[in-house]
């Protein structure tokens, strides 16, 4: 239960209990924890320190002190403050510029005490409904705990496969590595023959493998555009080809859209007589979608492989074997918590649909905004890191660099998580342009919570 729920319920412990609260005597707007400095008949001290004047000057409708504090009950002091009692709910301070303005601020009404004011004491009321509403937060709050309980059960048992596949992918990489540099001895050794009669017509052999080459090349150009024109309009975009992170030209995890764009010749789309030249610059490390499929099925399903596997061992030992690799390392050092509550986010999006936009968080991933009826995707962040405050880090999560600004910086987003039984985006908003905040529940950062009764039976000043 967080400190200010626990608060909360404390402060409405006593007010809501069956008995009837005491109102302690002490000068109109002291707080009880402020009751020492004010005893009758004793000369009066500025809680300052910057005089000392009778008490009778107490509440006397002059300020005599710097700090306001010899005016607790009235409105002459410009800096002072009135303490509402609020007997049944919580206590709480106004400024002193309240006092007896004809509207009722504390729902105990004692700042309207002289202004003629029709006022009614709603306190009891209010703590009886905020009371319910902290009981209900709390269950709520309990019932996370729990869930996040078997959060941390289940990453834990999944972090120890994904350990023990990458371990046995490592060791069957480098034995099909051994078994295809075998095989490829094997295979030079019997070609030996055909390279005699190769080298005398060597002129010839190289212009046909040339367009052998060229042909296939100009094949798999094709397939590649259609594969990345997701919305079949004509042209590759920025965000179509954002997806493929293996084109990530400094290798960092993330394929930001400056980066993107650079692999577009700067553009922001490109069409099919385009896309030949950006095909030269990325051919060599981009993955066909059809393939990078199977690899996944192929590799993490059916893992181990077949004894019998008679498949393309270059396409095994080929770079989407390596990528596979590599992102079964990256998940397995990722920061998913303290005790890696929040891995069950990855991989993971959810979406909040308003009148306008539909949002698209992808945790650990991107956040993205769509106009609900028609329109392009944009980007309003890609994952950066966790950004609460020290004593509670994973509370806030970060997300830079997303699509541009007109005549503005780039988009981001900061994601607020709070305690929920269910993982849903609550709600966004744009508090600063550009600047995009989003409310996130998840059981993952549900804090144990503290007895309920234990919690009811406090003691608080009324």
């Amino acid at each position: 239960m967080s400190c200010a729920l626990l608060l909360l319920l404390t402060s409405l412990a006593l007010a809501m209990g069956t008995g009837t609260a005491v109102e302690i005597q002490r000068p109109r707007g002291v707080p009880q924890s402020k009751r020492q400095f004010y005893e009758e008949n004793k000369p009066f001290t500025c809680l300052d320190g910057s005089s000392t004047i009778p008490f009778d000057r107490v509440n006397d409708d002059y300020c005599d002190c710097r700090d306001g504090s010899d005016e607790p009950g009235t409105a002459a002091c410009p800096n002072g403050s009135f303490h509402c009692t609020n007997a049944g709910f919580r206590p709480a301070f106004i400024p002193s510029s309240r006092i007896n303005d004809g509207i009722c601020d504390c729902c105990d009404t004692t700042d309207e005490y002289n202004s003629g004011a029709t006022c009614q004491n709603t306190c009891r009321e209010m703590g009886r409904k905020e009371r319910e509403s902290l009981q209900i937060m709390a269950e709520i709050t309990k019932e996370g705990f729990l869930l996040k309980q078997q959060l941390i059960h289940e990453a834990k048992r999944a972090q120890e496969d994904k350990q023990g596949k990458l371990t046995e992918l490592q060791g069957s990489k480098k034995g099909l590595e051994g078994k295809v540099e075998a095989l490829r001895t094997v295979k030079e050794t019997a070609e030996d023959p055909e390279k005699e009669a190769k080298e005398r017509h060597l002129k010839s052999w190289e212009e046909q493998k040339e367009l052998i080459r060229m042909e296939k090349d100009k094949t798999r150009m094709a397939e590649a555009f259609l594969e990345l024109d997701d919305d079949s309009d004509g042209y590759v975009s920025v965000a179509e080809l954002q997806s493929h992170l293996e084109l990530d030209p400094d290798s960092d995890g993330s394929l930001t859209e400056t980066e993107t764009q650079g692999l577009l010749g700067g553009e922001g789309k490109v069409d099919t007589s385009t896309f030949e030249t950006v095909w030269s610059g990325i051919k060599d490390k981009y993955l066909s979608e059809v393939s990078t499929y199977v690899m996944k099925t192929y590799v993490i399903q059916s893992f181990p492989y077949p004894k019998d596997y008679a498949g393309d061992q270059s396409l095994i030992c080929g770079p989407e074997f390596i990528w596979i690799c590599r992102n079964l390392e990256k998940e397995i050092g990722f920061d998913f918590g303290p005790s890696a509550e929040f891995a069950y986010l990855y991989s993971q999006c959810y979406e909040l649909s308003t009148s306008e936009y539909i949002y698209r968080l992808c945790p650990f991933n991107r956040v993205s905004q769509k106009p609900k009826f028609g329109g392009s995707e944009t980007n309003l962040g890609l994952w950066g890191q966790w950004a609460g405050p020290e004593e509670n880090l994973y509370s806030v999560m970060k997300y830079d660099h997303g699509q541009g600004c007109w005549q503005g910086p780039n988009r981001s987003t900061t994601v607020k998580l709070t305690c929920g039984k269910e993982t849903v985006v609550t709600s966004t908003s744009e508090p600063s342009r550009c600047e995009y905040l989003m409310e996130f529940t998840t059981p993952a950062v549900c804090q144990e919570p503290a007895s309920l009764d234990e919690v009811l039976h406090g003691h608080t000043e009324l």
